[in-house]
């Protein structure tokens, strides 16, 4: 555009313009003619965040619950107005680091604001580290309600970390009694032909 076009729609004077061009303040360029051309940088529109519902409830029992944290969050996000883009609800473990939903939802560059009930609700431990490595990304988790959970919650994320290290520690030694037999029995079929 014209360094003329440019003063008017900056509301700034013509003679104001041609000092910044030539101070480097714009850049630009000037045609054969004399013409001063601008090189405006086209802004990038602004970006619609992509919200993202996620709701959780740790056990099938509690369904109905999983159904009214959902409509709440809905309801959250209307009165915001934020347009939401999806609703994802999961059952399963706060301490369960595999859920395939919430991953989905981890993974998709698209999703820029994660509304969540709780902090829990996302995860039980590691909410921090969530958080900050989103904002690298210029995204956000919104948690609605930072007051903590039922203790019935709780009690069963307790349970599942205690089944989580129960089962390592007995498949720890389930894996240390199978690899003694393994080696007992090449040693077994070792000694033979060696004798022979």
């Amino acid at each position: 555009m014209r360094l003329s076009q440019y003063a008017k729609q900056q509301g700034i004077s013509y003679s104001t313009a041609l000092r910044w061009w030539r101070q480097g303040a714009i850049r630009g360029y000037q045609a054969p003619t004399g013409t001063i051309i601008v090189e405006v940088e086209e802004k990038p529109q602004h970006q619609e965040k992509h919200v993202i519902i996620y709701a959780r409830v740790s056990s099938p029992e509690h369904r109905e619950n999983l159904e009214r944290q959902a409509e709440r969050l809905v309801q959250y996000c209307t009165v915001r107005g934020y347009q939401v883009h999806q609703v994802v609800k999961e059952i399963g473990s706060g301490v369960n680091d595999s859920r395939p939903k919430l991953l989905a939802v981890l993974k998709d560059p698209q999703a820029s604001r994660i509304v969540v009930e709780h902090k829990d609700r996302l995860t039980r431990f590691g909410f921090r580290y969530l958080e900050t490595l989103l904002a690298v990304q210029d995204r956000t988790i919104e948690v609605v309600n930072l007051a903590e959970n039922s203790t019935e919650d709780l009690l069963s994320d307790l349970t599942s970390i205690i089944y989580s290290f129960c089962a390592r520690l007995y498949g720890q030694r389930r894996a240390k009694r199978k690899t003694e037999a393994l080696v007992a029995q090449i040693k077994e079929e070792a000694l033979p032909d060696a004798a022979g």
